[in-house]
């Protein structure tokens, strides 16, 4: 099995040498893009319209529902985007305003707009581009009760963003103003209304500044698409900002007619490859200057991030942030045989950056951690500890003593939000079979696995601690789920063996389990089944197809060591 993933793996590279993976298609992406589509020129893209209707209405669920993803589970945003994009094509079904009906005790604007609201809570970054499309559809027919964005503030330098309370994440200010504008233009004349007026110019050049040479924003069909449909409904149907984001949303749509949630994770699959192939990886002087070129040498004009640092993409619209550059630092260790560069240097020290206050280390941006994306993480926190150590004895001595601090301040961190049970929970992956959809045997997997690996004390008793919960909850079949008594899953299973592996006292029969329940999934064939376990922004659904085979080819070389 180890030979035969290896192979596959290595089979699964792009023409250009590196790994690209495939996400899957989302009922979000294909709605929202459809009617971006549509708002922009009906007729002139109106076969793209309707094949992305026709992807729509073959994956609808029988009561009218849709998940992010064909695997997913049904979801209250899915459902009500796909709606929404058909209701204005008037090929909206009666199921889907039945199973809306149920789930937000009536379909009136009041109902619509309360649920959605209630669902995000005070991260307004989705919320309200939901609710202005729902508005322009013809779903909502009062702009009254959507909430306003304050565009005006984009204007103001980034290193202030932290401290204004903004209703939206860091990586949200194109929909911050494009949304914002639009919403403002529903509203009532008046003073303030000429007031704000005045700012709408000059954020639209703080947009243009913000939207990557390719056109998507983020590499994502939503984020793009929202701000495609705002500026069009507001009446910048020709401005550069969004005729490039309607080239970007052509460019990137599949044959079947759908689109993929991001066009794709190619730095994280490429370091998830490289860690997975370790000495067996092919090609390592072109993987070498691949990794060391992928890193950003400019600050990021979304979110105002320094040099240094890695994105989940090489695509323009990527974002650096802390878990691909841990993992990519990572990867470089690899492919350097740990010897010094400067893209390491520059990247511990991106790292060391965004540290936040409380001593763990959030995605994005240091200090905007009201909202959940922006908020420390534990299985991040876990992985740039790893980075720091395997880079640690090739550093500068002042870089050195920075790292060592650092260390002790996530240890700390760690320490304080670890559960009573051993076990951590992770903020960017999931498990939809959880009623809370959770998934503290990954945040934990990952969390131990990487303080295993630490030389300092304090790291492996919180990595004991981890393991007993991991062992804890393994499923009767030897697999493991999100969590106790839950469906199990290969990337879950892999996660959890590769933490176990690396624990002092391994209990060998826990260890038998879960690779003979891997190997019955390589022999029946499922290994590679999709498995809709990463999270996205707004708890957005995905699977990626690479996920499967590198996690397990992962585990399964640790367990050989």
């Amino acid at each position: 099995m180890t030979e035969a993933l290896g192979q596959q793996l290595k089979a699964g590279r792009s023409p250009k040498g590196i790994w690209r993976g495939k996400l899957s298609s989302s009922a979000i992406s294909t709605a929202v893009s459809i009617f971006a589509l549509y708002q922009t020129d009906q007729k002139r893209h109106n076969e793209l319209i309707h094949a992305g209707a026709r992807w729509l209405r073959s994956t609808m669920w029988p009561d009218g529902s849709w998940g992010d993803t064909p695997e997913s589970r049904s979801n209250m945003t899915a459902t009500l985007l796909s709606h929404a994009a058909l209701f204005a094509l008037n090929e909206a079904t009666t199921e889907t305003q039945t199973f809306l009906a149920a789930r937000f005790g009536g379909i009136t604007n009041e109902k619509i707009v309360q649920g959605v609201l209630s669902y995000y809570g005070k991260d307004l970054t989705f919320s309200v581009p939901i609710l202005v499309m729902c508005a322009l559809s013809g779903l909502i027919t009062d702009w009254r009760h959507i909430p306003r964005l304050p565009f005006e503030l984009a204007i103001l330098p980034q290193r202030f963003f932290r401290f204004l309370q903004l209703p939206v994440v860091s990586y949200a200010i194109p929909a911050l103003i494009a949304v914002g504008i639009l919403r403002h233009r529903k509203g009532k004349k008046g003073i303030g209304f000429t007031i704000r007026e005045s700012f709408v110019t000059p954020s639209l050049k703080v947009l243009e500044t913000l939207q990557p040479s390719g056109g998507g924003f983020l590499e994502a069909a939503p984020l793009t698409a929202f701000v495609t449909i705002c500026m069009s409904s507001a009446g910048y149907n020709q401005h550069s900002v969004t005729q490039r984001a309607i080239g970007f949303l052509t460019d990137n749509v599949r044959p079947n007619g759908s689109w993929p949630i991001d066009t794709d994770l190619a730095c994280w699959v490429t370091a998830l490859s490289i860690k997975a192939l370790g000495e067996d990886v092919p090609d390592r002087e072109f993987l070498l200057q691949t990794v060391k070129n992928q890193a950003f040498r400019y600050r990021h004009p979304f979110t105002g991030a320094k040099e240094g640092g890695w994105g989940w993409s090489d695509l323009p619209g990527a974002v650096p942030d802390a878990d691909d550059t841990a993992g990519n630092l990572i990867a470089l260790h690899i492919l350097q045989r740990g010897v010094y560069c400067p893209e390491a240097e520059k990247g511990v020290r991106w790292l060391l950056d965004l540290q936040n206050k409380d001593g763990g280390i959030p995605t994005f941006c240091k200090g905007w951690g009201r909202l959940p994306f922006d908020s420390s993480s534990p299985d991040l926190s876990a992985h740039a500890l790893a980075a720091f150590e395997r880079w640690y004895e090739v550093l500068p001595e002042r870089l050195q003593r920075k790292c060592r601090k650092s260390i002790r301040r996530i240890l700390r961190w760690m320490q304080k939000t670890q559960a009573s049970d051993g076990s951590w929970t992770p903020l960017w992956f999931g498990d939809q079979d959880t009623p809370n959809e959770h998934a503290p045997v990954y945040g934990t997997a990952v969390a131990v696995e990487y303080l295993n690996l630490s030389t300092l004390s304090p790291a492996r008793e919180l990595a004991a601690k981890g393991a007993a919960y991991l062992v804890s909850v393994q499923n009767e079949d030897g697999g493991w789920g999100g969590a106790k008594g839950y469906p199990s899953k290969v990337t879950l299973t892999a996660r959890a063996l590769s933490a176990l592996a690396h624990s002092p006292d391994k209990d060998r029969e826990t260890l038998a389990r879960g690779v003979d329940y891997l190997y019955r999934r390589f022999k029946e064939g499922t290994l590679g089944a999709p498995e809709p376990i990463g999270l996205y922004f707004a708890r957005l659904w995905y699977s990626e197809e690479l996920y499967n085979p590198a996690f397990a080819l992962h585990a399964l070389k640790n367990l050989l060591m």
